[in-house]
């Protein structure tokens, strides 16, 4: 998530700085009565309450971590244009109180103030404001707060700025998901029915690239333009649209969870990828090259912390028409394969994996050259913590207050993804090997297990079974 910008600091006016705001644990807010703090955190409170302590004073600005948990958080009780309305009411009842009152001078420390709130939010969340309604409550809150400032004046410009860069904002989204778009999942192809293997010349992934080093690269290319058009929201979004019986797969509004599912099933896309490429050389001794070579790019994706693809390529790996092939894999060096299944072993809710992501943030934190800040965890996993940690504990606490400890959470390990997300890949494009990667035809289940059975027939009666059922299935199927 792009970095919010100090904005109107210069503006505020003596004794307005934005450096001299309250923070979390002071109870400078409205409504701070129905609002419960721990430790000077705050931890639950009224939707009212939660409501009115974004809305900043005269006196009083929110502190930026709790802008960004409460606009992302607040969305699973509120819609966004609601909330939006509700802020400009609570914004207008405190701009009369001001004109009535003494102190007339904080009424502009006061409209700079609600200015820099809607530029934050614009900035972090630019989809909530894609439809014309929500534009248009937007364009009514300046409006009213705008009053007091002459023309040209700081705040009227701060407006102008914040109106002119989120449709640009907007626009720039809209082409990385036009781009997403473009990058179109291989193919599927089921194969011939019982000749499933291609000709021996034609190219495989050995053919397109020789070097795991170079391979790896280019799927966090993949990797990182995929992430990129994830929204913050919409991890949000899908929490309880999630199926725990579906390995926690992305589900919800598809208008709303386009780029999730597609970086989701691009993890399935590689893992198909990779049983294609093994299954579908004829000769034995290639396929162990093709086995070893894939190997080496797991684990040069686990150097460059690179865990997803690394995740999907031991999966496909680890699929039973690949597993099965019992004399390729008796002549595979097979050590360093170990070593990664070690490093994904799912034992004691992946420890080990858990450790080595642990690592690459720490490393990405005190990084000195950019191929060092790549940090790409399993998309799944994190997906699968987000929805036990939304399950385990309540929305709302037994006095009917939103329970903002648990959303703390969920908006830290939300606000961390998404840093990852905007790390500019580091190495150079090849449009070559990337072309290959996102269209070459997989193929179906089905036609994976014609290969391998093809490659080494079956050992015992449940596989000659197996090899006997699909042949007829294929058979009266064509």
């Amino acid at each position: 998530m792009p970095q919010t910008a100090l904005v109107l600091a210069s503006t505020l006016g003596p004794g307005c700085s934005a450096q001299g705001r309250p923070g979390m644990g002071e109870r400078g807010a409205r409504g701070s009565e129905d609002l419960v703090f721990q430790d000077g955190r705050l931890v639950s409170g009224s939707l009212e309450a939660l409501m009115e302590h974004l809305v900043p004073t005269a006196d009083y600005y929110p502190d930026r971590t709790y802008i960004f948990t409460f606009l992302l958080s607040s969305r699973v009780f509120i819609r966004p244009h609601d909330l939006l309305a509700r802020v400009g009411r609570i914004c207008l009842e405190q701009r009369r109180q001001l004109e009535a009152g003494p102190e007339k001078a904080k009424l502009k420390c006061f409209s700079a103030r609600v200015v820099q709130l809607l530029k934050e939010w614009t900035e972090a969340f630019p989809y909530d404001f894609q439809d014309e309604t929500v534009m248009a409550e937007l364009k009514a809150i300046t409006h009213r707060v705008a009053q007091c400032d002459e023309e040209g004046g700081t705040v009227k410009k701060a407006i102008a700025q914040m109106t002119q860069s989120l449709p640009l904002a907007l626009a720039a989204r809209g082409q990385r998901q036009e781009l997403r778009d473009k990058l179109c999942s291989p193919a599927l192809d089921r194969g011939p029915v019982l000749k499933a293997k291609p000709p021996a010349a034609q190219k495989d992934i050995l053919g397109v690239c020789c070097d795991p080093l170079v391979l790896a690269q280019q799927l966090t290319h993949i990797e990182l333009e995929r992430v990129g058009s994830i929204r913050p929201e919409d991890l949000m979004q899908i929490l309880s649209h999630m199926d725990s019986r579906d390995k926690h797969r992305c589900r919800g509004d598809p208008a709303k969870t386009r780029s999730l599912e597609a970086y989701d099933d691009w993890f399935d896309c590689l893992s198909m990828l990779v049983a294609t490429e093994v299954c579908r050389v004829v000769k034995k001794k290639h396929r162990t090259r093709v086995l070893e070579f894939l190997i080496d790019v797991a684990r040069e994706c686990f150097n460059i912390g690179n865990f997803n693809s690394m995740m999907a390529i031991i999966s496909g790996m680890n699929l039973s028409p690949v597993a099965r092939l019992k004399k390729t894999w008796s002549k595979v060096k097979t050590a360093k394969f170990d070593v990664l299944e070690h490093h994904m072993d799912p034992s004691s809710n992946f420890c080990n994996y858990r450790t080595a992501l642990q690592g690459a943030m720490q490393r990405s934190q005190t990084a000195n050259s950019s191929r060092e800040k790549v940090v790409i965890p399993v998309f799944n996993l994190f997906v699968k913590d987000m929805y036990f940690l939304h399950k385990i504990h309540t929305n709302h606490l037994p006095n009917g207050h939103v329970n903002f400890k648990k959303f703390w959470e969920i908006s830290r390990q939300i606000h961390e993804f998404m840093a990852w997300t905007q790390v500019e890949c580091p190495f150079e494009k090849d449009k070559k090997i990337q072309s290959y990667l996102l269209t070459a035809p997989v193929y179906s289940e089905e036609a994976l297990f014609v290969a391998s059975f093809e490659s080494e027939g079956p050992e015992n009666h449940m596989e000659k079974d197996s090899w006997k059922a699909l042949r007829t299935t294929l058979l009266n199927r064509a």
